[in-house]
């Protein structure tokens, strides 16, 4: 049998039933008829895609939005059974759906089980109802709680919960607070993300400027924040494997930690990022515009700002997000991916961050302290020349 390429899926569901305060990703309301439309022209995308990728086979499958679990679970069952009629996905393959509290029950839990599904991602966020009101979340604790008990009872043994810090006017014990409730829950996998303030959200007229920064923890903080994250879930069996992720031994997410160490990634749906053949690029981020699109005729309208990566490029994406990884980037992978050395090619920023401690050097290992965590985004771009 021919040997075929990993890559991973993501599928996009741009859906939710209301857009929380803080959030810039492609997603938006939708009544029941457009969340069909949609789902019929996804399954018709991932229908003809598929063709396009036969030599693949498939590692991962991450179901994003928005939030899938808006959706039915019909449709999702109908979308799953298009990707395994298409796709040769690995009997092994990790399949995760973003889920929000609110939106679940029995019966759709149902049908992600018998579709495939082995991981649901809850987006809690805090557990401070006071918190989620203020970020716009549609949900309690209390919500977030009957849902993970629903999501167990269903046979579900591998759950992440989502969860934001820095959020305006929380305060170090408030954070501590929703660390421990939601790690005595046990979940396999905690993603804990520090809040960024994006341009265009409503968040943004709100927080941006003197008297809204104000109600923002200051940067130490936030610091303060990040190193009690670490200690608390280390405490509960959690080790960070990532900047912003923790996990038990053996639950680490293999989708994200594709994205991270250069797997090619296939992205359906509305606005999809994709990394396929040394190009990125991505689908129509209109809904009408992606609608219209006549699949089987000319699938060429879907494909969006495509970029031919050079040999330059994968180099410096290799280090930017491999040192996200705790474990960094290997010299000896670097060496057989592209030929080269790392160590000399990137000699001096090598040089310069580990004269800071911000790097340390472990061969083949090259990863960032701890200090170098902190100051990771100034580390990476070092990187990019």
């Amino acid at each position: 049998m021919m040997n075929k390429k990993k890559m991973e899926l993501y599928i996009h569901i741009p859906f939710c039933v209301k857009k929380c305060l803080y959030c810039d990703f492609l997603s938006a309301e939708a009544d029941l008829a457009t969340q069909k439309a949609y789902v019929e022209q996804l399954i018709e995308e991932i229908r003809v895609q598929a063709k396009n990728y036969i030599e693949y086979q498939i590692s991962t499958i991450f179901i994003g939005g928005g939030t899938p679990s808006i959706l039915s679970g019909v449709m999702i069952a109908n979308i799953m059974s298009a990707v395994y009629e298409g796709f040769a996905v690995e009997a092994s393959a990790e399949v995760t759906i973003e889920c929000n509290p609110g939106t679940l029950d029995a019966d759709k839990l149902g049908y992600y089980r018998h579709s495939g599904i082995n991981r649901i991602s809850l987006g809690l966020q805090s557990a401070d109802d006071d918190e989620l009101r203020l970020i716009g979340r549609i949900h309690s604790y209390e919500d977030f709680l009957k849902s993970f008990q629903k999501v167990k009872q269903a046979g579900f043994d591998n759950i992440n919960v989502d969860l934001i810090s820095a959020i305006p006017n929380q305060n170090l014990e408030s954070w501590k607070s929703t660390l421990k409730k939601v790690a005595m829950l046990k979940p396999e996998h905690i993603s804990a993300y520090s809040l960024i303030i994006e341009d265009g959200t409503p968040f943004y007229k709100m927080y941006t400027g003197k008297e809204g920064e104000k109600q923002l923890p200051d940067d130490e903080l936030d610091r303060d924040m990040y190193y009690v994250t670490k200690d608390i879930l280390a405490n509960y069996g959690y080790q960070r494997y990532e900047i912003s992720n923790y996990a038990k031994a053996g639950y680490e997410c293999r989708h994200n930690t594709g994205y991270w160490t250069g797997v090619e990634y296939l992205g359906l749906g509305l606005g999809a990022s994709s990394y396929v053949m040394g190009r990125r690029f991505h689908t129509e981020k209109e809904l009408d515009k992606y609608m219209n699109i006549k699949m089987h005729e000319d699938i060429n309208p879907l494909y969006q700002d495509i970029q031919e990566l050079t040999l330059e490029d994968r180099m410096e994406e290799f280090m930017f997000l491999g040192l996200r990884m705790v474990g960094g980037v290997s010299g000896s992978e670097f060496m057989e991916r592209f030929g080269q050395n790392m160590f000399n090619i990137y000699a001096q920023v090598i040089e310069q961050n580990v004269k800071k401690q911000l790097l340390i050097i472990e061969y083949p290992f090259l990863r960032l302290t701890e200090k170098g965590i902190d100051l990771s985004n100034s580390v990476m771009s070092d990187f990019i020349f």
